[in-house]
């Protein structure tokens, strides 16, 4: 088990990590660099696709949603959808087999040893087996990282075959509704 001051400075990392991102996005709009890898990557289903990859990550979900939002200016919104969460599939699929782990496991060290113990015991209920990967499906479709949503359906033991056409549907919903609301404001 990792020590609770471990896990407080790695979740701290990681906050700093997520900041670090939004502060770059801001820079590469504010730029015109953002319009030059654009133009770079050429067509638009590499860069949704490439985007959509890093749409998963808290690290860069902001400049990959930007960029997601500026190529929907010039393509359809639902090709970019699809192309997108076909990418953000893929960086689920690593996030879900390297990462989801350490995200957990930090979290729950940071936490009382009673909170973890209570937590890990509703478990057997049934009640969570069922919803942890409802509330994973609904998170990964959220603009919020993709982390917290498989890590909850890692802690449900959701199967890979379960979890890829999940991640499919709710990263094209939730890039989709990110290029609508973007457009309508």
């Amino acid at each position: 088990m990792i020590r609770r001051s471990k896990a407080r400075r790695e979740l701290a990392k990681d906050l700093l990590l997520v900041i670090l991102g939004v502060v770059i996005t801001i820079i590469l709009v504010k730029s015109g660099a953002l319009d030059h890898i654009l133009a770079f990557l050429g067509g638009h289903v590499w860069g949704s696709f490439l985007s959509g990859i890093f749409f998963t990550s808290a690290f860069t979900l902001a400049p990959a949603s930007v960029t997601l939002v500026r190529i929907a200016e010039s393509s359809p919104a639902i090709v970019v959808s699809i192309f997108g969460a076909l990418g953000a599939m893929c960086g689920d699929l690593i996030l879900f087999l390297f990462i989801r782990d350490r995200f957990a496991a930090n979290l729950m060290a940071s936490l009382r040893p009673s909170f973890v113990k209570h937590f890990a015991s509703s478990f057997h209920f049934g009640f969570l087996k069922w919803l942890l990967p409802i509330i994973g499906a609904l998170i990964i479709a959220s603009p919020l990282p993709d982390e917290l949503g498989l890590g909850l359906m890692g802690l449900s033991k959701t199967r890979i075959a379960v979890l890829l056409p999940v991640a499919f549907v709710m990263n094209a919903l939730g890039i989709y509704l990110l290029i609508w609301f973007a457009h309508s404001i």
